[in-house]
């Protein structure tokens, strides 16, 4: 597994994800590993559309299946 160092970290954001790791009971490591695992399992929006085009050229979905994935993957990174 790599490691991954991040400089320059401004005080008050520091101090922020001290703050909500300790109110999940995490340590800082934790917490963070949990929002970088969170981000990268999101498609952004060129993968999605990338996606639902994969999918609609199978034939079998139609504009609806498409519009729906597209509003759940909005939905999910709001």
């Amino acid at each position: 597994m790599a490691t991954v160092h991040i400089r320059d970290v401004p005080d008050d954001a520091l101090t922020t994800l001290k703050v909500r790791a300790a109110r999940r009971g995490q340590s800082l490591q934790a917490y963070l590993l949990g929002l970088i695992k969170d981000e990268a399992e999101l498609l952004t929006p060129a993968e999605a559309a990338e996606e639902a085009r994969a999918i609609a050229s199978g034939g079998r979905v139609t504009i609806d299946d498409i519009t729906e994935v597209m509003a759940e993957v909005r939905e999910a990174r709001a």
